[in-house]
């Protein structure tokens, strides 16, 4: 059964085919309002979202399925001790896919393994986040038209930020793209990311902790807040939480095309003043985010034989 926990699982064309099916659903909504007719998708979210949970729901309701759900991991069963994998079973005698959040790295991946229907990571941990990562890669496209011969910054917490690693991992496919990775000390990108993601395709990239000397060269800046529930110390993230603020006088330098990404929800690493900038993409992302989930539960159930 084909599920999809890493944005690894999908290969180059893939993304290429989801971004086009996402184009033709923003063109054309009334091709795809009944394609997914008598379908059940099962949000578990055992981890706090409104975003990727709103979207995963809309997405469905917009392609003419139903929507059956778990509040929250206390009124689950998993409340009363039950695994991850008997869950995943015991849900997909329901529903025909499930799109699970997790704060335990790997748990989506044990899902897939016992679920009957596919498996959509909606983000496990600090591990990753697939279908956020498709959202940005739209917002990339519908901005650039195009995803490779890019400069892009990664701003804030790289160590647990689980979508910059799945954006790295997708955007290293693509030829001429370099990167600029700014981030305290204490929270720069995990070597494995780089070795596996960065140095191992031979991308240029350089390290620093100053946003404003960078960006100049920025074509992308994707900003992210650092998160206060993946610190084991209150003191660490009172120290590093407001490293980096976007202010419209941080971008006095910036290219006049760049654009802004942020897989929200922010607190106050970029200001509101930003808001009302063109450059600003972060909203744009939220919409995107719907119409590529649309696209990936589209082919997972057409792979699976039950559309």
């Amino acid at each position: 059964m084909r599920s999809v926990i890493d944005i690894v699982d999908l290969s180059t064309e893939e993304l290429d085919d989801l971004i086009k099916v996402a184009r033709d659903i923003i063109a054309n909504p009334d091709k795809y309002a009944h394609v997914c007719d008598r379908k059940k998708l099962a949000t578990l979210f055992f981890e706090p979202s409104t975003r990727t949970r709103l979207s995963f729901e809309a997405a469905m309701y917009e392609l003419g399925g139903h929507v059956i759900s778990v509040p929250d991991a206390g009124s689950s069963s998993a409340s009363k001790g039950e695994s991850v994998s008997d869950t995943a079973r015991v849900v997909s005698c329901y529903a025909d896919i499930i799109a699970m959040r997790h704060p335990k790295e790997g748990a989506a991946f044990v899902a897939a393994s016992k679920a009957t229907v596919p498996v959509i990571n909606a983000g496990d941990g600090g591990h990753c986040h697939p279908t956020q990562t498709l959202a940005d890669l739209l917002t990339i496209e519908l901005e650039k038209n195009r995803l490779g011969n890019l400069t892009v910054g990664f701003c804030g917490d790289l160590k647990f930020g689980r979508t910059v690693h799945s954006l790295i991992n997708a955007l290293s496919r693509y030829e001429g793209n370099k990167f600029v990775l700014i981030s305290p000390e204490e929270l720069k990108l995990p070597s494995y990311v780089k070795k596996d993601a960065i140095k191992s395709k031979g991308i240029p990239y350089e390290q620093t902790t100053n946003l404003e000397e960078a960006m100049p060269k920025l074509d992308i800046l994707y900003m992210t807040r650092v998160q206060r529930e993946r610190f084991f110390n209150e003191e660490d993230y009172l120290r590093l939480k407001d490293s980096y603020i976007l202010t419209p006088e941080k971008l006095r330098k910036a290219k006049p095309d760049l654009a802004i990404l942020h897989p929200l929800p922010r607190v106050n690493e970029i200001s509101v003043a930003v808001d009302d900038d063109p450059r600003a993409c972060y909203f744009k992302q939220v919409e995107n985010g719907k119409y590529m989930r649309m696209a990936l539960i589209l082919k997972l159930l057409k792979e699976a034989g039950t559309l």
